[in-house]
């Protein structure tokens, strides 16, 4: 499942950089917004980047054994009617696409409930109902794993193929966050604490019955930790193995992500762990509140967006993000030269301007 990854362009990310210090505005003053328009031109290929007017939100559905160890404030069977409530446009994702314009699919991975009633378009890659429970036995077979994977990347070709300029990971199975924490944890050789959180707002009982089933699904994972395909399979799920497929596709066709809370962040170790450079092409859209997902940006080396408490998933706090990204595309596209405001040659401000480029941070640097 290895795959080739190329690096964002440098010649337009350069270009990018020497266009913003040739603008209407001090060196510098646009902050972060700078850093982002040279990693999207980068990403693009081209100079000054272009509007992200085609954004696609892919909802990843499964349900997770470990639920029943009552690891969650609300039952399993509320993946399922989250799927009808996307379906309908009624959810918290729902609203901000269409505040920001973007698309919403769902997609029903391992949801334990019968689905056959939902579109084709929402079930045709359904793993399994449910994924097995990761206190005590492996979450798929190696059959599974691998079919969730070539799902995820199947949907990203999609969605590449039909005009997506931005693709955002969205998450939604009650008991993904104890998956995702485990993923995190098996990959960075982490005790439970250092990276169970609240959730969906879980009390003091049901935070200790997850440390506890944490503790467990870490001791089976120790003797495939190097492997990431193994460490999906063990202590994964259906939909975090498709998201995983998502990601790692998405870098192969030079396409940006904006990732969302600790699930995609998560599939985003993982994904990483399989291919490396894959992870150029991805940003992080916010901060949410689970540890697991603070300690996964901080080894992917992503500085999120927005940081506002958000830990409700479903690709929500990367929406919330999207008009930063928006905004700094504006700027360096829409803005004047001051070369052509004092009347002078864009080529002579420009040759100025090649002095004190600013160190882009990691995330965003052109390569």
């Amino acid at each position: 499942m290895r795959q080739a990854v190329g690096l964002r362009d440098v010649e337009a990310a350069s270009d990018t950089r020497l266009r913003l210090d040739g603008l209407v505005k001090p060196l510098g003053s646009l902050g972060r917004l700078e850093q982002l328009a040279v990693w999207l031109s980068g990403a693009q290929g081209q100079c000054p980047p272009r509007a992200l007017d085609d954004v696609r939100v892919v909802v990843f559905a499964g349900d997770h054994g470990i639920a029943t160890s009552g690891v969650s404030a609300y039952p399993r069977e509320v993946t399922g009617a989250m799927v009808r409530t996307f379906l309908a446009g009624k959810a918290g994702i729902n609203a901000l696409a269409r505040l920001h314009g973007a698309t919403v699919r769902v997609l029903d991975l391992g949801v334990d409930a019968d689905t056959s009633d939902l579109p084709a378009a929402v079930t045709r890659h359904k793993v399994r109902r449910g994924s097995g429970s990761i206190d005590v036995e492996d979450a798929l077979t190696d059959e599974q794993v691998v079919a969730a994977f070539r799902a995820g990347a199947a949907v990203a070709d999609e969605e590449v193929d039909s005009g997506a300029d931005l693709l955002v990971p969205g998450d939604m199975g009650i008991g993904n966050t104890t998956v995702a924490a485990a993923l995190v944890a098996a990959l960075l050789d982490l005790q439970a604490l250092d990276v169970v959180g609240t959730g969906t707002g879980v009390d003091d009982d049901a935070w200790a019955r997850k440390v506890a089933a944490l503790r467990d699904a870490l001791y089976r994972s120790r003797a495939v930790r190097d492997d990431p395909l193994a460490v999906l399979r063990t202590v994964g799920s259906a939909d975090t193995a498709a998201m995983t497929g998502f990601l790692v596709q998405a870098a192969v066709r030079r396409t940006p992500v904006l990732l969302d809370g600790v699930v995609s962040c998560a599939c985003a170790l993982v994904a990483r762990r399989l291919v490396d450079p894959a992870s150029h092409w991805w940003l992080a859209g916010h901060r949410s509140t689970e540890p697991a997902q603070h300690r996964a940006l901080d080894v992917l080396g992503l500085e999120p967006l927005v940081d506002l408490g958000m830990r409700l998933g479903e690709g929500t706090g990367a929406l919330t993000a999207l008009p930063v990204l928006r905004a700094a595309q504006a700027m360096a596209a829409e803005m004047g030269l001051l070369a052509e405001l004092m009347g002078e040659s864009p080529g002579a401000s420009d040759d100025e301007s090649t002095d004190g480029d600013p160190a882009p941070t990691s995330d965003l640097d052109a390569t």
